[in-house]
């Protein structure tokens, strides 16, 4: 599978990335023309995201920015992450591809709800 020349991954931390297909669920979800950019932050920079974008003073596992109808990006701190996974009954791989899906069903438009949530389950099975 080529990673698109519409997508980047990076790397802010000093951990190994998680082996996912992040490009081929992306051009699923969005498309092979959607620009995304995707960063694994220090909790440290997730903290600092959210609180300027979202005005709470704390880490979040993901954050998802649309800047265009065609673009976005995509922030995740992977020790929240791993943190998180267990309250969800999920493994970390797992618990990180569900949340991946999730924030890419932001940039496509959706808001939380029944719909989303089914969306994605659907998603989730897909790429299981």
């Amino acid at each position: 599978m080529p990673v698109s020349e519409f997508s980047t991954i990076t790397n802010t931390t000093k951990g190994k990335l998680p082996r996912l297909p992040f490009v081929y669920i992306k051009n699923a979800i969005l498309g092979e023309k959607y620009e995304l950019g995707v960063s694994f932050l220090s909790s440290g920079k997730q903290r600092n995201l959210n609180k300027k974008y979202r005005g709470i003073d704390k880490t979040t596992n993901i954050l998802s920015f649309p800047l265009t109808k065609t673009s976005g990006d995509i922030t995740f701190d992977l020790i929240k992450v791993k943190k998180d996974a267990p309250l969800f009954d999920m493994t970390y791989s797992k618990f990180l591809k569900y949340l991946f899906i999730h924030g890419l069903l932001h940039l496509k438009g959706y808001d939380h709800s029944d719909i989303m949530e089914k969306q994605e389950k659907k998603f989730l099975k897909m790429f299981s």
